[in-house]
């Protein structure tokens, strides 16, 4: 990330996101926006983004509306890499949005954390 840039990974399609991009605009930062449903993950950038975060790979699994419970993730015993290899192949597994800024790294649920950030 460059020094001062603020990155959403934003699912364009999501309210929550939406509503968080805007407030990264009106507080006056144009961000660089990841969608991340089409751009992908890949181990290496989610286990940067969670180092960021200081957070565990289940601490931004998405249950609702995607496969994790039939792909086992949503089971305890699941490990960590499991569920990173599980988040690159199925992009729609990772909770959003994601915003990372100079400031910090945060999952923006509720959007108010983006605050924080900016």
């Amino acid at each position: 990330m460059a020094t001062g840039e603020i990155t959403i990974f934003h699912n364009p399609s999501c309210g929550t996101s939406r509503n968080t991009l805007a407030a990264i605009r009106e507080a006056g930062h144009e961000p660089k926006v990841v969608e991340y449903l089409k751009a992908g993950w890949t181990k290496p950038q989610l286990k940067e983004i969670l180092k960021a975060m200081r957070a565990a790979p289940r601490d931004i699994l998405r249950v609702r509306g995607t496969p994790a419970e039939e792909l086992g993730l949503t089971d305890p015993k699941a490990g960590d890499e499991t569920i990173l290899d599980a988040m690159v192949a199925h992009p729609i597994l990772v909770e959003r949005p994601i915003v990372l800024s100079p400031k910090g790294a945060a999952l923006c649920r509720p959007m108010e954390k983006v605050r924080d950030l900016l």
